[in-house]
Order: structure tokens, then C-alpha cells, then sequence
């Protein structure tokens, strides 16, 4: 099959960058288009070297082209306009009162859920809050905000693309989630999804904040130590199920932010899943997952217990339809509530007793 240069033209206008919600021949991203028999070569030109979807945009243009015909070998180039301008942490820091790391050891124990109630309920007694979903390869934030289909506009400030974030309930919001398709898996190598986090968080045009929380993804990785060495996290609160094999796994995030050499203070400990109570029995609680165990290992690490969340229907429910609990007249909206008061509590604490946090230098 012989593909002719208006064939392969015609499958480029069909891809977009998101944030411009233009097609990359519009955008003048296409350069050095070559049409040897079945060898098709191409480069792409991006605004910046470290754009998060570079590699992903690589790979639809070549899948795309390939749907032509599978016989043919494609070649894309990725290149930059110019290297970008550095980007100054302090610059962002400057209006972040706190910055704070929601954390857990394992996947599966609401993390996101903890987060996203914790940013509704700051916002909802007055505080200006920003969240980042920083989890990278399974970004959950948009959906429980209802916002999957929100594009963020990118404006050049002061000679620097910024981008800013969607706002839904009083908080300022930003997710890799918002340039990928929901359908595809984020296939990254570290060093791709720290820069993805970086540009998230140093681009982003925050304003004036009282709190950025950051929900990280489960377990320890190259994107914790990233954070802790781009920002300096005024704290960290793990979330954890009473779960035996739960605890084990948040045991060691705590160690992790604990560390001599990152020494991020711990704001407490969050038991989600804490116990089952049936809509048509509201009194009554079942300690599925064993009862306190995280109330236990916060006594015992002599850090502070923040609360406990139960198992209700209406959290899952509220998180698929993109309205948090937080925001619903319920039960279980008000220990979201409780846990944020002693959320501040403790923020309030730890800036009276300790110095400020440090970014963390590593070296090998």
C-alpha cells in the first residue's frame, strides 16, 4: 500500500495537545515530514524538553500512522523549541503557606478519597487550598471532583508557560489526569513522571495558597523523593485501613519521611476503613478490618492520631459522581470534618515547635 503525504497529514490533524486544544499541524509541531516506501519519518517540536506528554504524544502519532498500515516503520524525533527557563521553587513558595504529603505504604486504602474530602473540607471553612494529583500512573482526583473532561489553560507569564489549575469547590486543582485519555495506561520510566510531577507543581499557577496537599502515590518511589527534593513539605499524613498488612506498609512510609537525610515531620496518622456501618443501620459498627489498629500505631510511634473514616456506601458513591461526602449532610461528612480541624491543629502545632522544613539534597 502506497501512503501518500495528504494521508499521513490528515491522521496528524487528528491529534491533539491538550492544553491548547489544538492539533499538533496546527500548532506547527510537525517538522521534516519523509516518505521513503514503507519508512515514514517525522519530528515533533515541543514547547519544552520536559513536556509531560511528549513521549506519550510520540507514541499516538506513530500508532496512528501504523493503523494506515502495519508494514510501515515509523520514526518520530522529539525535539524542543528552546530549553526551558529554569524554574525556581522559592518563587512558588513564596504564596504557599503549607505544603503537605498525603501519603500511604499500600495501594487500595482511600488515600485519594482521604485527600480530596481534606481539600473540600479546608476550603469550606475559609482556607485558600491547592491539590496536586501527583499520582502519576493512576490519577483518581479528577473523577472524584467531576472534572475528567476539564482541559487547564496555558498562559505564557513573564516568559514562562504556566498553567492554570481547574478550580471545583473552592479548590485549585491540578492532575496529570487532565492530559491523558482516561483510556490509557501511563507507561513512564521514573525519571519521565518525577518531571511530570515537577511541572505539575513548579508551573502551576497557584496564587496565594494556606494549603497545596499533595497526594502521592502509594509506597515509596522516585516521585516522594522528587517532592521532598523540589518543595520543602511542611508535613506528611499517612493514610492506613486497621488492617495488620496496611499497617506494615504505612510503618515504613512513615520511616521513609522519618529518614535522617529527608526528615519530613509527620502530621499524624488517618485510619480509613475504620469500621462498616449499613445505611439502614446507622449505629452500628462492624470492624471488618480490625478495630483501631492505626490509633495503636500511632501510640506506639508517639505521633498524633487524626481520626477515623468509616465505610459507608455514600463515600464510594460520592467519589464516582464527583461530589465529595465532605460536601453532603451526613454522618461520615462529619468526621471528614473532624479529621481536617485536627489536621489544622496539627499543622498549627508543628509551625510553632519546628523550623521550617528543608528541601532535601541527595547525593549519591
Amino acid at each position: 500500500m502506497n501512503i501518500s503525504h495528504d494521508q499521513i497529514l490528515g491522521v496528524l490533524r487528528t491529534i491533539l495537545l491538550p492544553e491548547k486544544k489544538m492539533d499538533i499541524l496546527s500548532l506547527d509541531m510537525v517538522q521534516d515530514l519523509a516518505i521513503e516506501g514503507n519508512k515514514i519519518s517525522l519530528s515533533l517540536i515541543f514547547p519544552k524538553a520536559t513536556h509531560p506528554l511528549r513521549n506519550a504524544i510520540k507514541n499516538l502519532v506513530i500508532k496512528k500512522i501504523k493503523d494506515l498500515d502495519d508494514t510501515l516503520e515509523v520514526n518520530v524525533d522529539l525535539k524542543a523549541k528552546s530549553q526551558p527557563q529554569s524554574v525556581k521553587a522559592d518563587e512558588i513558595e513564596s504564596g504557599i503557606k503549607n505544603i503537605i504529603a498525603i501519603a500511604s505504604g499500600k495501594g487500595g486504602v482511600g488515600k485519594s478519597t482521604v485527600a480530596a474530602n481534606l481539600a473540600v473540607a479546608l476550603a469550606e471553612r475559609g482556607n485558600r487550598v491547592g491539590l496536586v494529583d501527583a499520582d502519576i500512573y493512576g490519577p483518581s482526583i479528577p473523577k472524584m471532583f467531576g472534572v475528567e473532561d476539564e482541559k487547564p489553560m496555558v498562559e505564557n507569564i513573564e516568559g514562562r508557560d504556566r498553567i492554570f489549575p481547574i478550580e471545583k469547590y473552592g479548590v485549585k486543582l491540578l492532575s496529570i489526569g487532565f492530559f491523558i485519555s482516561p483510556a490509557d495506561a501511563t507507561i513512564w520510566r521514573g525519571p519521565m513522571a518525577s518531571n511530570a510531577l515537577k511541572q505539575l507543581v513548579l508551573d502551576g499557577y497557584w496564587g496565594d495558597l494556606d494549603y497545596l496537599l499533595i497526594d502521592l502515590p502509594p509506597g515509596t518511589s522516585d516521585i516522594h523523593l522528587t517532592l521532598v527534593q523540589t518543595l520543602a513539605v511542611t508535613g506528611a499524613i499517612v493514610v492506613s485501613t486497621p488492617q495488620s498488612v496496611a499497617l506494615a506498609d504505612a510503618i515504613k512510609g512513615i520511616s521513609m519521611f522519618k529518614t535522617a537525610n529527608i526528615n519530613v515531620p509527620i502530621l499524624g496518622l488517618v485510619e480509613n476503613m475504620a469500621w462498616f456501618t449499613p445505611a439502614e443501620l446507622p449505629d452500628n459498627k462492624y470492624y471488618i478490618f480490625g478495630k483501631e489498629g492505626c490509633k495503636k500505631l500511632a501510640e506506639t510511634l508517639q505521633i498524633p492520631f487524626l481520626g477515623q473514616i468509616p465505610i459507608v456506601q455514600s463515600i464510594c458513591e460520592s467519589g464516582d459522581d464527583g461530589t465529595p461526602v465532605v460536601l453532603k449532610n451526613e454522618l461520615v461528612s462529619l468526621e471528614f470534618k473532624k479529621f481536617a480541624d485536627n489536621v489544622v491543629r496539627a499543622v498549627l502545632l508543628r509551625n510553632e515547635t519546628i523550623s521550617q522544613t528543608k528541601k532535601v539534597q541527595m547525593t549519591r
